[in-house]
């Protein structure tokens, strides 16, 4: 089936769901940003294994507002969102609760977990640069560092940069050079844009394909979704999948996440369905599914994520990522980069 007709078949039992229901043993609440797509085919493996029935809201955004707003009387028995900029919001937002799990803490690694317990990490996502086959010299060896070189003016493509995944990159960059460097570093590449930021990360790659740039930057899986859409193949095929970093530091990544309802009122049956999405199973088809690298030890990647090779990550924990996130917002609008 394809790829879009799947969304379709799997929005339509989600929303199915007009809203949840009172609790009753055996079942579990579940907030997702998360498209049902990707997420469903998990839920209905662990409904097979334990007999709990899983009810999924999904929405694109306003979630964690809305749990906010139900205050004690949220239904909301766990969230799983995308990016640690929506998972710290849902610690900052009062709507989560502490989970130190021995079999989490055993198999998810504590880069990738809040040292309160208040978020979790599932999988991780890469933010990659996506190079036009046969126009950039010495293409693998690229830094995030690099797009700041005058020698790329005019040749770089980006979506906004008040988008969480490029506040998200810019954090790291904080961490790593400091906020006056990290500005520094902003600039340069707003220097070096072939127009203003606009689109998401795949019309970053058509960007590429039709001359307008030859460096882009994306998340990873993008690319492979681009392979399994007819329409988007010839873009994907255009360029190369770039690791940055990789002689010193590593790939930034980030994570898609789960967070344990602050008001459960299925709190066992919630740990249980949080307890399997960090399962070795839960995370092979996790991975299968959203083309997304699994965060568990020894879970082996797809083999469409083995296609792209081994990288190295960097290490910087996600915790200490998001602790510079306000800052990265504020050099965003400093720099005027959308401007």
């Amino acid at each position: 089936m394809h790829f879009r007709t799947k969304i379709a078949a799997l929005l339509s039992i989600a929303f199915g769901v007009a809203a949840v229901t009172p609790s009753v043993a055996g079942e579990v609440n579940v907030y997702s940003y998360r498209q049902p797509v990707l997420v469903q085919p998990l839920f209905d493996v662990f409904t097979a294994e334990t007999g709990h029935k899983v009810n999924l809201i999904f929405a694109e955004k306003g979630l964690i507002e809305r749990a906010q707003q139900e205050g004690r009387l949220s239904p909301m028995d766990v969230l799983l969102t995308v990016d640690i900029g929506r998972l710290a919001q849902a610690k900052e937002a009062g709507i989560a609760a502490a989970l130190h799990d021995p079999a989490i803490d055993a198999s998810i690694p504590a880069q990738y977990r809040d040292p309160d317990g208040q978020w979790i990490g599932l999988t991780g996502r890469i933010r990659v640069i996506f190079a036009a086959k046969g126009r950039v010299a010495a293409a693998k060896d690229l830094t995030y560092e690099a797009l700041a070189d005058p020698k790329y003016k005019g040749r770089i493509c980006t979506r906004s940069g008040k988008h969480v995944y490029q506040i998200g990159l810019l954090a790291a960059m904080i961490n790593h050079h400091g906020a006056d460097g990290a500005k520094a570093w902003l600039a340069g590449v707003r220097d070096n844009l072939a127009h203003k930021p606009s689109g998401n990360d795949r019309s970053q790659v058509k960007s590429v394909w039709q001359g307008e740039c030859d460096l882009a930057l994306g998340n990873h899986y993008y690319y492979l979704q681009m392979l399994d859409d007819p329409e988007q193949k010839v873009w994907a095929d255009a360029v190369d999948v770039i690791f940055p970093n990789q002689a010193d530091r590593g790939a930034h990544a980030n994570i898609s996440g789960m967070v344990l309802g602050a008001f459960a009122p299925h709190k066992a049956e919630a740990i249980a369905l949080m307890q399997f999405l960090a399962s070795e199973k839960a995370q092979e088809i996790y991975a299968s599914v959203n083309g997304e690298y699994p965060l568990r030890k020894g879970v082996a990647a797809s083999p469409a994520l083995q296609s792209l090779g081994a990288f190295k990550i960097d290490p910087l924990p996600l915790d200490t990522i998001s602790r510079e996130r306000g800052q990265a917002v504020l050099i965003t609008d400093e720099v005027r980069y959308d401007h």
